[in-house]
């Protein structure tokens, strides 16, 4: 069916209109719509606004009160205050604590810090002051007797109480005391100073000096042990001399000392006993039928070993042989003991372990074989036993079980000496050097050169290694430069001491001396103690106190004599100390840290022929 045009175009333009009316109706409706919306915001900031308006009337309204409540209760606050201490006084100790707990728990930052600056000066009590008046003196005095000297005596300027508390403790005395029993140079300065007999418990009848004594006596000291150390390390010393005068076979192989006596063992296959006073031999022990090499003793026994193979026992007081032991089949060329245990060893390449139940029972209990040449000597402790040998090694064994450990190589010749101590071994050889050993690892930690022929005998202590040589030489070397990987090799030698005139066979050394015998038929006696008049002798006693023994050069009367029966004294030489040595400076061996030559350094003299069984077993096994 036919459409109109017009009726079509009519029914469009409705179409049209009835959209556009729809269109201004929908416009209409969204522009309500945004209205409304904007007011809605309009009206959420406003409640904000006037919430926030509330909340700060409200504070201001409070703190309003809160200010007016303050004024309303100063007046009450002072007697709120009272009430509330009364009642924590009343509560207990942990109950006051538990009370302030919670109330800091409760405190501000800036309420905290203030209370810290309150408490600070509170807590920093002079509490050595404070001690006494509770009657706690000896608590005072036990915590000021842990200081050393340079802090006791600060502590005496703090002020009058401890100055006090210092005194009525005789502080100065028992520092002195504890130096004594815990310091070997200490405690032989005691005793060859005279002074120890001021120590410690008086003796019945006895009174010890005053506080004030000992206070002086304390720098005095100090000033002593600084010379004796220059002494070391000048070469400054007194010598003395002993002539064995041997009839036949002339050598001194073997020494120990101790204050009042030598014993020494000689190639005429004699032990004699040489009084430390006169220096005169008042005891000769026979027995042996070849030169005695080793010996060591105690307060009990002696004991020898010798080329004839035997070890024999002798008793130290009477010099009766009392025991003798056959077991190796050539020389015993060493031997050690302590705490029940004997180690020896030979020629015959063995070492034999012995328990020692008495002088008169003694018992094999290993024969330890290993090194492949002859072992020279032997060394031990309760956690190993060392040996070296003239196959160029040094074998570690353990005490208890005798069971090879470990095996030390590192010198080109063969080993003739050595010591060990606290995991350190040190040892001298025929390759003439010196090699320092850390026995847990095997590893050398040092090798000093210096020696021009084989090093014959080696001692250390905690501070030196004394060394002597075949060259006629003895060597002083510093232990804890060696142990310092950083120290120069030019620096480690002290000292170097030329007086005998044969090969050096053995050594003994304390804080003040050392005691050598030599090939050239004597012992000499190097004194870094009494080289020169103490520049520091110990006041006398006052009044009231008990005289000192010490003589007029300040040397108790046993080291006076001592002293005066000395062939020659080098002059005396000033007891400062030494300028220091700069870093740089080149260091002589044998030569003064300064201008001065202590020591003259003669040309060594040739070496005497022997027929010692040690010297033809050093280099045993060599190629």
């Amino acid at each position: 069916m036919d459409v109109d045009p017009i009726l079509e175009d009519s029914r469009s333009l409705e179409s049209l209109e009835e959209s556009g009316l729809n269109t201004m109706i929908y416009d209409s409706s969204s522009q309500h719509s945004a209205m409304d919306t904007s007011t809605s915001l309009l009206d959420d900031e406003s409640t904000k606004l006037y919430s926030t308006g509330l909340a700060l009337t409200s504070a201001a309204n409070n703190a309003n009160n809160n200010n007016r409540r303050r004024k309303d209760n100063k007046g009450e606050y002072p007697s709120q205050r009272e009430s509330c201490i009364k009642m924590f006084e009343h509560w207990s100790e942990q109950d006051q604590l538990e009370f302030m707990e919670h109330l800091l728990s409760r405190m501000c930052h800036y309420q905290h810090g203030h209370i810290n600056a309150f408490l600070k000066p509170m807590l920093q009590r002079d509490f050595i002051s404070l001690l006494p008046k509770k009657g706690l003196d000896h608590v005072a005095e036990k915590i000021l007797s842990y200081l050393d000297g340079k802090s006791l005596r600060d502590a005496e300027l703090v002020c009058k109480e401890w100055q006090r508390v210092i005194a009525d403790g005789v502080l100065w005395k028992k520092l002195i005391e504890r130096k004594v029993r815990t310091d070997p140079l200490w405690k032989g300065l005691s005793e060859r100073r005279g002074w120890g007999q001021f120590l410690f418990k008086p003796r019945p009848g006895e009174q010890h000096p005053s506080h004030s004594y000992y206070r002086k006596m304390y720098p005095k000291i100090i000033q002593n042990i600084k010379t004796i150390e220059a002494n070391w390390r000048m070469g400054r010393h007194n010598l003395q001399k002993i002539n064995c005068r041997s009839e036949t076979s002339k050598g001194v192989y073997c020494l120990q000392y101790d204050d009042s006596k030598i014993v020494s063992g000689l190639r005429d296959n004699t032990i004699k006993m040489w009084d430390r006073n006169t220096l005169q031999c008042y005891k000769v022990l026979t027995g042996h039928t070849g030169s005695v090499l080793c010996l060591q003793y105690d307060e009990r026994v002696i004991i020898s070993g010798s080329s004839d193979s035997t070890v024999r026992v002798w008793d130290a007081h009477t010099g009766e042989m009392t025991n003798t032991l056959i077991h190796h089949c050539e020389a015993v060329l060493h031997l050690r003991f302590t705490n029940g245990l004997l180690v020896t060893c030979s020629k015959d390449r063995s070492i034999a372990v012995w328990d020692m139940v008495s002088a008169s029972e003694i018992n094999l209990r290993r024969v330890l074989v290993g090194h492949r040449a002859a072992v020279n000597v032997v060394d031990f402790d309760e956690k190993y036993i060392v040996s070296a040998s003239g196959d160029r090694t040094i074998k570690v064994w353990g005490t208890s079980t005798c069971e090879f450990v470990r095996t030390l190589n590192g010198h080109k010749r063969g080993i003739a000496c050595l010591q060990y101590r606290d995991r350190l071994v040190v040892s001298g050889s025929s390759d003439n050097t010196i090699r320092l050993w850390d026995i847990e690892y095997g590893a050398c930690l040092r090798i000093l050169d210096g020696h021009e022929e084989l090093v014959r005998c080696i001692r250390f202590d905690n501070k030196r290694i004394v060394s002597g040589a075949y060259d006629g030489k003895i060597k002083v070397w510093d232990l804890h430069a060696a142990l310092d990987p950083r120290s120069p090799a030019g620096t480690l030698c002290l000292r170097t001491l030329v007086e005998h005139s044969g090969r050096v066979f053995r050594l003994q050394f304390d804080e003040f001396q050392i005691v050598s015998s030599s090939h050239d038929d004597t012992i000499l006696i190097w004194d870094f103690l009494n080289c020169s008049p103490p520049d520091s002798p110990i006041p006398p006693v006052q009044a009231g106190g008990s005289s000192s023994p010490t003589s007029d050069s300040g040397l108790v009367p046993q080291a006076a004599a001592a002293a005066a029966v000395a062939p020659s004294v080098p002059p005396a030489v000033s007891p400062s100390l030494p300028p220091a040595l700069p870093p740089s400076a080149p260091f002589m061996f044998g030569e003064a840290r300064g201008a001065e030559r202590a020591v003259p350094m003669p040309s060594p003299p040739p070496p005497l022929p022997s027929n010692d069984s040690m010297d033809k077993s050093i280099d045993e096994g060599q190629d």
